[in-house]
């Protein structure tokens, strides 16, 4: 246990001695919010890879996705690398830094107003960026708070303060170039992390050929055996489902996107594409592929794990040796305080740029702008931290649940706006409201319906095979519902304005 807190000791003065460095290095809000623009390749890579996986998909997805899909489950990690981290990079990291930096929009709401010239897109989109982040944060709390409650038996209430107070020090104090310096830190640790993990999990069961032929003697719920060690899993179509949501949902999200508004120039775009597809195939690969072998380490009680399917990596984690388990607790850590670091200053971002200063009467000076974001990081993190408690006591609240909810509106509303509106200069204003309508209504309707349950209504749960209470499923109809939707509103509604959409794409021209 000494070896543990020495540890987590070590690694918290780490990150705060890094905000405190940057502390002097931000000058207004482009430095606050995107660090100047100038951020490398290999701290913007790092950045979008620690953003994307934190304790919610090591601990909440790796332990239900594995659970239900054995080693298949090692499919999404694959779709992480390659759909979530290698092709956004290779087809929006150049376009994005260049329109937004043409646009001089500094976050995803304003990139909205300006490249379709709409204030109220601008302040519609602030509002779901707010309310949405919310339950994605406490998602992330819960799964670091169920991992520290193992190895250090501390309430999970005191837990999710405590990191909320450490990520609130070194963001306030840092910003930008605090929270990817310590990306960058917390990546590394990733990277180490998840390899000794696998190795030493895989160990317990006498190596990888023996842990795959364990797994094959399970039997799955129709009696068979073999399914949870062969290579598409007992149920692939709702397979295909988690791979979409937590691949293509990336190229929608506004703690995503931003960090391509960061990066410094062409050549970092390409040495970061590299970098992040490394990163996404040792780290989510890794994730899924450990998760994979959860039934070898917990109990099957009538088709569900015993203690809960938020508790089967921290169950899985108990054997490793003191140090090991010291290194776990950091690399969940690291995972989670790295994404909530971006959440919250997405979050404050957009608030105080978005919706605060827009309605100002007198003029905010930089200074203001950035003492009102921290202020508001302040905030965010505390809404976050009252909602985690409240789901973490409430039993039928997973945070598979949590995240799918938040990115399936978040994605559903921005990705296909978003990403078309980068290419296609024909993209109407009414294709962005109606992408903003569906993604928020489907993901809203579906959590009352099927999650809350509203109205006890006898709805069906599935359609040959493919799951309709599943809120993954929601989340990647939604997004792909933009992707239909955008271009045949796009055709039949009022096109833009030519001289506005001529002067935004201008900036390509320039380029070359």
């Amino acid at each position: 246990m000494s070896t543990i807190w020495i540890t987590l000791a070590v690694y918290l003065i780490i990150m705060i001695g890094i905000g405190v460095y940057y502390r002097k290095a931000n000058s207004g809000v482009a430095d606050f919010v995107l660090g100047g623009r100038g951020v490398g390749a290999w701290f913007t890579a790092f950045a979008y890879g620690t953003s994307y996986f934190s304790a919610v998909i090591f601990v909440g997805y790796a332990g239900k996705f594995g659970w239900n899909y054995g080693v298949a489950s090692t499919w999404i990690g694959i779709g992480n690398a390659v759909i979530g981290s290698l092709m956004p990079w290779l087809i929006l990291g150049r376009r994005t830094r260049t329109m937004t930096k043409h646009l001089d929009s500094k976050t995803m709401s304003d990139f909205f107003e300006k490249r379709y010239d709409s204030r109220k897109l601008k302040t519609v989109s602030a509002v779901i960026i707010f309310l949405f982040l919310i339950p994605y944060t406490a998602s992330v709390y819960n799964g670091l708070s169920r991992l520290f409650e193992k190895g250090f038996g501390i309430s999970y209430k005191y837990c999710i303060i405590g990191m909320a107070v450490f990520t609130a020090i070194y963001v306030i104090i840092g910003g930008y170039k605090a929270t990817a310096m310590n990306d960058f830190v917390q990546g590394v640790m990733m990277l180490i992390g998840i390899a000794a993990v696998v190795l030493a999990v895989l160990g317990e069961n006498g190596g990888l050929s023996s842990s795959i032929d364990a797994m094959s003697k399970i039997e799955s719920a129709d009696g068979k055996t073999g399914e949870f060690a062969s290579i598409f899993g007992p149920d692939p179509i709702n397979l295909i489902g988690v791979v979409i949501l937590t691949s293509l949902g990336t190229w929608g999200l506004p703690q995503m996107v931003q960090k391509f508004y960061a990066i410094k120039d062409d050549r970092a775009v390409k040495i970061g594409t590299i970098v992040s597809t490394f990163f996404a195939v040792v780290v989510a690969g890794g994730c899924y592929f450990l998760g994979g072998f959860g039934r070898l380490f917990v109990k099957d009680v009538n088709g569900t794990p015993e203690g809960g399917f938020d508790g089967i990596v921290p169950t899985m984690m108990e054997k490793l040796p003191e140090l090991l388990f010291a290194i776990v607790i950091v690399l969940v850590l690291s995972a989670s305080m790295s994404t909530l670091s971006s959440l919250v200053l997405t979050s404050s971002s957009t608030l105080t740029l978005d919706l605060v200063k827009p309605f100002m009467k007198e003029k905010m000076d930089e200074k203001k702008q950035v003492l009102i974001m921290r202020i508001f990081i302040g905030i965010f993190l505390l809404i976050s931290v009252i909602l985690a408690i409240m789901t973490l006591e409430n039993p039928q609240t997973i945070i598979s649940t949590l995240m799918s909810i938040s990115w399936g509106a978040l994605a559903g509303a921005f990705l296909a706006p978003f990403m078309y509106g980068l290419f296609w200069k024909g993209v109407t204003k009414a294709a962005v409201w109606a992408s903003f309508i569906s993604g928020v209504t489907i993901t809203v309707a579906h959590m009352c319906l099927y999650t809350l349950k509203i109205g006890n209504l006898d709805l069906p749960m599935e359609i040959g095979g493919l799951s309709l209470a599943s809120p993954i499923n929601a989340g990647a109809f939604a997004m792909i519902f933009g992707l239909i939707i955008v271009p045949v509103v796009s055709l039949i509604t009022r096109k833009p304005d030519k001289e506005h959409v001529e002067k935004v794409f201008k900036c390509y021209a320039d380029e070359k």
